[in-house]
């Protein structure tokens, strides 16, 4: 069941404050429902803007919660840290205030809240993630205006106007966190050793959020779109980070990705929404920049934005190279190479397609690429069992992507020196770094009885779809959409006239570079 982003509810603010106030005496002991539509609380309510992005519920999740609260069932407290300048931080407990907000401001991730957050650029399957989950909370539990309306008419249904009398006196209890900012932040991460803990990535993201390769990873994925991390930058760096972030976010994740699979034009970073989106971002820009592992203590802050900018522009270069229509792009077939046969995203793909590019920008690779690209990916799409396995022996994507780039190096060099594609797996398969390969290792799930799974029903429309999908008229290998251009056969410098007769289709780097 897929996640609701609440993200927008709550607004992140700098946690670097210079205190807190002493006592706790006074402090608000619970959260009634009606001090998250107005009134002089959720105006003030912020998360640190080092937590991580209010997404992790599904559609269950938050009506089993919802549930609860009206039903007056045991609810966790909620953990709060209040700021000098009089802000309530939510050290622990924003998805549940944030389901609470959802609910009392019919808003899960589509509603008015959320549109002003992102500026109107909410991405669709966000906006059918909030449609349907508002047709079950509807349908299970009621509305809130529905319950609020039901308390005012005595013919009301029972159980709206009993929920509507819980929500009265029912509240979150809350418990405030004393202390100065570095302890609350102290005890935001404590917390989140616990439960749902935090990833490594998320660690790093959230203890190094000033560091350009952070910011540049949150802009990436939002497009430039909804919290400024960057709000602290020069107001020309900001532009950058925004209208960089987003040309990268576009080549990136679109068009969305849905399935079953009935396109071929599919986002080369896979579903924007899922869970390792951030992740895929943050590693692929620390790899296009080749930022070290241990950065957090090598890299200063980014004060004014140059690293950041910096960071995005070699992201953005890499991207083009790989799918766009930028006269440097190889146009490479999302399809052939980050998809399984079954629509699934390869991440490690990813990453290798990103590394080889990398070490191809040193030399003159790309060119001699060309001559057998059409047959290399005729070897990706029938061998891509290999892959798999690959990534099955290294576990993770980051792991395994060395291994898939250097498979890549090898059947290339082997179909360069004439072999076939049968020939080239057998002598890659036969090396040292490769011999734990097995041609015959191929899965049958696909062919097992039962009803049509969408992997199915995928893999259905990918391999006719491969075999038909229009091809460069240069190098002769797939053809991507949003990387077509049209050549002339004949050069406008050699007299080719614009005439239809005159036309074919190109990836832009064959028309650009090896045409001439």
């Amino acid at each position: 069941m897929p996640n609701v982003n609440l993200d927008a509810l709550i607004r992140r603010e700098d946690f670097e404050a210079t205190g807190t106030y002493d006592s706790i005496a006074a402090m608000k002991p619970n959260i009634s429902i009606t001090d998250l539509t107005s009134g002089f609380f959720y105006p003030f309510l912020r998360k640190p803007d080092f937590q991580r992005e209010t997404s992790e519920w599904d559609m269950r999740q938050i009506v089993g919660f919802l549930q609860s609260f009206t039903d007056g069932d045991l609810i966790p407290s909620i953990i709060l840290w209040r700021s000098k300048e009089g802000l309530f931080f939510v050290i622990d407990g924003a998805h549940r205030l944030s389901a609470l907000i959802a609910w009392a401001n019919n808003d899960y991730g589509d509603g008015e809240i959320s549109e002003k957050f992102y500026e109107g650029n909410i991405p669709e399957d966000q906006k059918k993630i909030g449609v349907e989950t508002r047709k079950i909370i509807n349908r299970e539990i009621g509305s809130y205006q529905a319950i609020v309306e039901s308390s005012k008419k005595p013919d009301s249904e029972q159980r709206l106007r009993t929920k509507a009398s819980n929500i009265g006196v029912f509240g979150l209890t809350t418990q405030w966190v004393t202390g100065e900012a570095s302890k609350a932040e102290d005890s935001f991460f404590k917390i989140n050793a616990q439960g749902e803990p935090l990833n490594p990535t998320e660690k790093k993201l959230l203890r190094s959020r000033k560091k350009g390769n952070c910011v540049a990873s949150r802009a990436i994925i939002r497009g430039g779109k909804g919290h400024k991390f960057w709000s602290g930058f020069s107001a020309e760096n900001q532009i950058k980070v925004q209208e960089i972030a987003q040309e990268i976010n576009n080549i990136l994740f679109t068009p969305a990705l849905h399935t079953p699979i009935k396109s071929l034009e599919l986002p080369i970073a896979g579903k924007i929404s899922a869970a390792q989106s951030l992740p895929l971002i943050f590693d692929f820009v620390n790899l296009v920049n080749q930022i070290p592992a241990d950065f957090a203590t090598t890299e200063a802050d980014d004060v004014a934005g140059e690293k950041t900018v910096r960071y995005l522009q070699k992201a953005r270069k890499i991207a083009w190279r790989i799918n766009s229509i930028h006269p440097s792009s190889l146009g490479l077939h999302p399809a052939v190479y980050f998809y399984s046969i079954e629509g699934r995203h390869k991440p490690a793909s990813f990453y290798a397609v990103t590394s080889w590019i990398l070490e191809g920008e040193e030399g003159n690779v790309f060119r001699e690429f060309i001559k057998v690209r059409s047959v290399f990916e005729d070897l990706l799409v029938a061998y891509d069992f290999l892959i798999q396995d690959i990534v099955r022996k290294f576990r993770q994507a980051i792991d395994s992507s060395t291994h898939i780039k250097n498979f890549y190096v090898r059947c290339l060099e082997f179909l360069a020196k004439g072999f076939n594609i049968d020939e080239t797996v057998r002598q890659v398969i036969a090396l040292k770094d490769f011999n734990y390969l097995k041609i015959d290792s191929i899965s049958n799930a696909l062919i097992k009885k039962g009803d049509f799974t969408p992997e199915r029903k995928s893999a259905a429309y990918m391999g006719p779809a491969l075999e038909s999908a229009l091809r460069c008229k240069i190098c002769n290998a797939r053809l991507p959409g949003r990387a077509t251009t049209i050549d002339h056969i004949v050069r406008k410098a050699d007299g080719g006239t614009g005439e239809i007769d005159n036309a074919q289709l190109a990836h832009p780097y064959c028309n650009s570079t090896v045409k001439n």
